[in-house]
């Protein structure tokens, strides 16, 4: 209770800022080319990395855009600098961040940069030619976006997407969470609203429609029709609403001295810096006993002090597989003087994010296509 009252302040200063930029008295910009904004309304751990790579994912495999050049924007958060920079395969997530760092790596092909403004972000990722001018001696060697995603630009109000995805975790429902720092929400939970389309994701497997729509009571959500993946707003306005779960895949090595001997051990060292590590934990228990848990803070930047833990946790466990996230494999390869030991054991285990029902599936993609065909078909 008292948490309420001390934050009415910075509620009333978010709805402020919002009235500004919805009725044009703060200016917001749209992209040259269709924009497809995947955020959330909370701070960390809903998704936002494996379901951008979902999204790029349809996109490589539909029709329309299989044959076009794809781009990610991301502000890339935990790096050095803020200027536009391309994202190579080569870099170290200190000079990118570790979310771009993962994409690029899993998706070669695509377009991956970051910037602290999304505007100009676009505009270069448009024009490519425009980044000598911007940042000085540096040249582009990447062609023409014709379709960009943003990561995480949902409360970035001075560019205006064609399409919005916000996304929520199903263990925080909005009535069960409150505004920082007594809760996880960052900016007003009726923002959800405003979105084109809205993901509850991490849950489990399988869900009735009375369990969904129970569920959807916490957003004010009302009329869920399960077929058309959809539902109303307080206010009565109609938007696609889809449920999804994360999917872990086999542990792939982090380095070229991976030793798949190690999988097979019934041990396992496990360290994170991510939000919520405690799914993966989950999954790893099912296959291995869970022997130590070494935890960092999310984009956690690992040291020689972190390195020392890492090693004591080993050397006490000679046989034991260590496992991490994919996230925290990219920033371990920044550590320089990883011994043998551990280079020969560590593995990253990587995630899906998927649809509960192939339907939604099918719904989502139907949904998301035909917002940005008309998104071209806007000047």
């Amino acid at each position: 209770m008292l948490g309420d009252v001390l934050l009415s302040p910075f509620r009333l200063i978010l709805r402020a800022r919002h009235r500004l930029y919805d009725k044009g008295v703060k200016k917001s910009y749209s992209a040259s080319v269709p924009t497809i904004c995947i955020g959330n309304v909370s701070v960390g751990g809903t998704g936002k990395t494996p379901h951008t790579e979902m999204v790029l994912r349809l996109l490589q495999e539909s029709p329309e855009w299989s044959g076009k050049n794809i781009a990610v924007l991301s502000l890339g958060y935990g790096r050095k600098g803020t200027a536009f920079r391309e994202v190579k395969a080569s870099d170290s997530a200190s000079l990118t961040g570790d979310e771009p760092l993962q994409i690029k790596g899993k998706f070669p092909s695509v377009t991956v940069a970051v910037d602290k403004s999304r505007v100009e972000g676009c505009d270069i990722l448009t024009h490519p030619e425009k980044l000598s001018g911007v940042v000085k001696g540096a040249k582009a060697t990447f062609p023409p976006a014709d379709v960009i995603i943003l990561d995480d630009a949902f409360q970035y109000r001075k560019l205006r997407p064609t399409v919005s995805i916000v996304l929520i975790d199903y263990s925080r429902p909005l009535d069960k969470d409150g505004m920082l720092p007594f809760g996880t929400l960052r900016d007003v939970p009726e923002r959800v609203y405003e979105a084109d389309m809205v993901i509850i994701t991490k849950c489990p497997s399988e869900l009735s429609l009375e369990e969904r729509k129970n569920w959807l009571k916490s957003m004010g959500v009302s009329d869920y029709d399960m077929g058309s993946c959809s539902g109303k707003t307080p206010k009565g306005k109609t938007f696609g609403i889809f449920f999804s779960t994360i999917g872990y895949c086999a542990p792939e090595g982090v380095y070229g001295e991976s030793d798949n001997r190690f999988l097979y051990s019934k041990n396992v060292i496990l360290f994170t810096g991510i939000a919520k590590s405690d799914p993966l934990r989950r999954y790893l228990s099912d296959t291995y006993k869970i022997i130590g848990h070494l935890r960092f803070a999310d984009h956690h930047r690992f040291g020689k002090g972190d390195l020392a833990r890492i090693m004591r946790s080993v050397r006490s466990n000679p046989t034991a597989l260590v496992a991490t996230t994919e996230k925290d494999s990219r920033r371990i390869l920044d550590c320089k003087g990883i011994p043998l030991e551990l280079k020969e054991r560590l593995f990253h285990i990587p995630i899906e994010a998927k649809f509960l029902t192939y339907a939604e599936k099918e719904k989502f993609e139907k949904g998301l296509l035909s917002l940005i065909g008309k998104g071209q078909d806007t000047p």
